[in-house]
């Protein structure tokens, strides 16, 4: 039988691993840091107390246009769809983009064209969570605008 001697617990072993376990933790929490900021897709609008001043209004405008707006994503066509009580409504689109909800990296611009039912599109879409932020205009020139949710499955 060998005989062989623990080494003892010393204060310096003790500072060693205390430091050692907290500057693990700090880097972790800067690399989740700068994850959060790199990916932080911007602000939805530059100043919010303005654009709270005409928010009440502008939602009662727009939903008294009682549209039914949807898409989707088969294959790589994005289909969007706008209804006012069960019939295909054709507004001017200002403005569509199909993204990623929490990047702008993957950001599309999609050219949606009427068809006689839809809008339709051709995209580059992953499987998962996008959002297609559209801005439109009625025939009556009240302002459209709404964050659709996509689920994409492939």
């Amino acid at each position: 039988m060998t005989d062989t001697a623990a080494k003892p617990l010393t204060g310096t072993k003790v500072a060693i691993m205390f430091c050692a376990g907290f500057a693990v933790i700090i880097a972790v929490n800067f690399l989740l840091a700068f994850q959060a900021v790199a990916t932080f897709p911007g602000l939805e609008t530059k100043n919010s107390y303005v654009a709270s001043q005409s928010f009440e209004v502008d939602r009662t405008a727009q939903e008294a246009l009682n549209w039914d707006v949807s898409a989707q994503v088969q294959g790589d066509v994005l289909t969007l769809q706008i209804l006012q009580d069960g019939v295909a409504v054709v507004p001017e689109i200002k403005s569509a983009v199909f993204g990623r909800a929490t990047h702008t990296a993957q950001d599309q611009f999609p050219e949606l064209r009427h068809d006689g039912t839809a809008f339709k599109s051709h995209v580059s879409a992953a499987d998962g969570n996008w959002n297609l932020r559209l801005v439109a205009t009625a025939e009556d020139g009240t302002l459209f605008r709404q964050r659709i949710v996509v689920s994409v499955e492939k």
